[in-house]
């Protein structure tokens, strides 16, 4: 723990952590994390996992069904020899 974090104070906005995350609320200027690298440490990951869990929910785009057509018109040129 850095000589600038204090357990009690970390546990405390620790605690507080989740209902903060919800809120919404842009938490770069809270007191607590201006002087606690240990709890600035803390919420940088949580916003990676969280970013991360967001990307793994995102909805994933079919390709339009022009495309698996055009995929198999140059294929079969290919294959005829009348591709450049």
């Amino acid at each position: 723990m850095s000589a600038n974090s204090d357990p009690k104070a970390c546990a405390e906005f620790q605690a507080q952590l989740p209902e903060l995350l919800g809120s919404g609320l842009d938490l770069a200027n809270h007191p607590h994390l201006s002087g606690c690298p240990l709890c600035q440490a803390l919420l940088s990951d949580l916003e990676t996992i969280a970013e991360a869990a967001r990307q793994l929910l995102a909805p994933v785009a079919e390709p339009p069904d022009q495309l698996w057509e055009q995929i198999e018109s140059a294929l079969r040129e290919q294959e005829s020899g009348t591709a450049e």
